[in-house]
């Protein structure tokens, strides 16, 4: 009943609305995977697309590999001994989970798998087992004999994290053993039982690294055509191989583009393992875990995590993945508990019980904006695995560290828009809780539990993986404020226009919370000198003046002479008199273009001495 309106139109529009500021530049979006995103998509977007009308569980299966969305709630389960880790599962089990996480070290016999796994039904209860590379072959021979005296071969369903590369990308170090002759004796080991995946394309460890969407994808294909290619070489079938790849990707919380992500990743999988002439497509289909990202999980005001992980989870649910592990809030401080464990448990069983997001297949499907981004993102990953390949693959690329370089490359970037603010983090560069402590909850080294331990590079090593989160620097600054004896005080000299000096109180009260210093912040001052006087009667270490762009000609000189060195003196903005303030002076500014952790770390070396 209403006419068409074309993109002309709009576009007429949004231009007058403009009032001629460049499109460009004020409304598309320039992200860091490598593509720009437009602020509106038409049916016109999407006509071309590939794989655009096909159905759930038809090849290339960007829809999804299945006809439901019913993924699978996995919970690592930690235990020193064989009867801790079944008292463990089985009370997550009571709870909701329905695939294991567990690692098994050392000799282990069936003996032990009996203890660990009394009182479980193996034939619905998914386990996936992480284990030393050189050692996974042996224990997968003493696993699967267990469950073949158990009786439930034909409906078991797992995992082994068989994954010699990993010892490249964390350290880099070559695995010590022949990679080829070791896959071969992990597919012998498992063959006998259809629903054991055992090579391992650990996407999430590029992910909690700092990798872009588009290189955690695109390196993650590389990795697969790489086990597809070494073991039909050495004789195994396409078919054989593919059934036996497990993705592992970690989850951002760039919503959209995770969720395009994992979409992406079902057509590009099946278009690569197409290319070796599988017996049926069947063979082409992805199967994914998926695990929120560490990266981005921050030790101060650590409940934010929780709102991270909901929307990680949720992006990961609605893109139809065969199973999810929250992780707990508490991860970057401590061994999770009880508290942190149910919390994360509970996160997936909402949106599956309350939110019913299991009850849809592809409900992003024909959505103009996420079949864009799943297009945009496709084409880039394609392009850097096809990069990959025509260098050697991916092994080659891992071995000479060039993959290890490229990400560690992002992070610092990434790290870079943290610091600068153009990455936000909320109660770390943020809105920070100005009093909280963290210190006193610190219990280990993270660095035992992500798997990134500081060892020192040997002989023959190449670049390896960075695993600090993006959080990481802010909170080495604010713990540092911690361990000083004092604690540094800045009080907000509030002075003239209303609007802008309580909005430039609050930027900068933000701004040096992030260091953890005590914030004093002031309604407002008849004078200069009323202002100093209070700032010195508070002990303030640090004065910060705050009032309009055109009041600082007049307002800073006699601040800062007032002041007389008797604390450090701050503007707040980045006034047109900048240059003649510096040249009476005045030294520091601080507005949204500085980067606050450089600024910040500057002040902790004047003010923590």
């Amino acid at each position: 009943m209403f006419p068409p309106v074309s993109t002309e139109e709009w576009m007429a529009k949004i231009n007058v609305d403009l009032k001629g500021a460049d499109f460009n530049k004020k409304l598309v979006w320039r992200t860091n995977e490598g593509f720009n995103v437009q602020p509106f998509y038409r049916r016109e977007d999407i006509k071309d697309l590939p794989a655009i009308n096909t159905l759930p569980g038809e090849y290339p299966y960007l829809r999804g590999t299945r006809d439901n969305n019913d993924w699978l709630i996995r919970q690592f389960i930690p235990g020193e001994t064989a009867e801790e880790f079944n008292r463990n599962a089985i009370h997550a089990i009571d709870r909701g989970v329905e695939s294991l996480g567990v690692k098994l070290c050392g000799d282990v016999t069936e003996a032990d798998l009996e203890k660990m796994f009394e009182g479980i039904d193996l034939a619905k209860i998914e386990v996936n087992i992480s284990c030393c590379p050189g050692k996974a072959p042996e224990i997968a021979k003493v696993f699967v004999a267990f469950i073949q005296k158990k009786g439930v071969a034909d409906a078991f369903r797992g995992s082994f994290d068989f994954n010699p590369f990993k010892r490249l990308l964390k350290h880099g170090l070559v695995f010590p053993k022949d990679i080829k002759e070791q896959a071969l004796a992990m597919y012998e080991a498992v063959k006998d039982v259809k629903g054991i995946r055992c090579f391992a394309v650990d996407g999430g460890m590029l992910n909690n690294a700092g990798a872009y969407i588009t290189q955690e994808l695109g390196y993650s294909l590389a990795w697969g055509a790489e086990w597809l290619t070494l073991l039909t070489e050495a004789g195994l079938k396409p078919c054989e191989i593919a059934s036996r790849i497990k993705f592992n990707f970690g989850i951002s919380s760039n919503y959209f583009m995770e969720l395009a992500k994992f979409r992406a990743a079902r057509m590009l999988w099946a278009r690569i393992v197409k290319a070796y002439d599988p017996c049926d497509d069947e063979c082409c289909k992805i199967h994914v875990h998926a695990v929120t990202s560490r990266f981005n999980q921050t030790l101060y005001d650590s409940h934010v995590n929780l709102l991270r992980s909901m929307t990680e989870t949720m992006s990961a649910a609605l893109a139809g993945v065969d199973s999810i592990e929250t992780l707990p809030f508490d991860l970057p401080y401590k061994n999770p508990d009880e508290f942190s464990e149910r919390i994360a448990r509970n996160q997936q069983i909402l949106l599956r019980e309350e939110s019913h997001l299991d009850k849809v297949v592809d409900p992003a499907g024909g959505s103009y904006y996420i079949e864009t981004l799943t297009a945009s993102i496709a084409k880039v990953a394609w392009g850097i695995f096809n990069e990959i390949e025509d260098k050697g693959g991916f092994y080659e690329m891992v071995r000479k560290g060039e993959i290890q370089a490229k990400v560690n490359e992002s992070s610092v970037k990434r790290h870079v828009d943290v610091a600068r603010r153009k990455e936000i983090l909320l109660g770390t560069n943020q809105y920070p809780n100005f009093n909280e402590k963290a210190l006193d909850k610190i219990e280990r080294d993270e660095h035992c539990h992500c798997g990134c331990a500081a060892e020192k590079p040997e002989d023959g090593a190449v670049d390896y993986l960075v695993f600090d989160r993006a959080a990481s620097q802010f909170e080495a600054l604010r713990l540092d404020t911690e361990r000083s004896a004092k604690r540094p005080k800045v009080f907000m000299l509030t002075i003239g226009n209303l609007a802008m000096r309580l909005a430039r109180a609050q930027f900068s009260a933000n701004f040096f919370g992030c260091a953890g210093y005590e914030i004093i912040d002031n309604i407002g001052f008849n004078t200069v000198k009323e202002g100093v006087d209070a700032a010195m009667e508070k002990g303030a270490d640090v004065v910060v003046l705050c009032s309009s762009d055109d009041e600082y000609a007049q307002y800073a000189p006699e601040a800062f002479k007032e002041l007389a060195g008797r604390a450090m003196f701050v503007v707040a903005g980045a006034p047109a008199c900048m240059e003649e303030l510096k040249a009476q002076g005045i030294e520091d500014f601080i507005h949204v273009r500085v980067n606050v952790l450089d600024t910040l770390i500057g002040f902790n070396a004047k003010l923590l001495k």
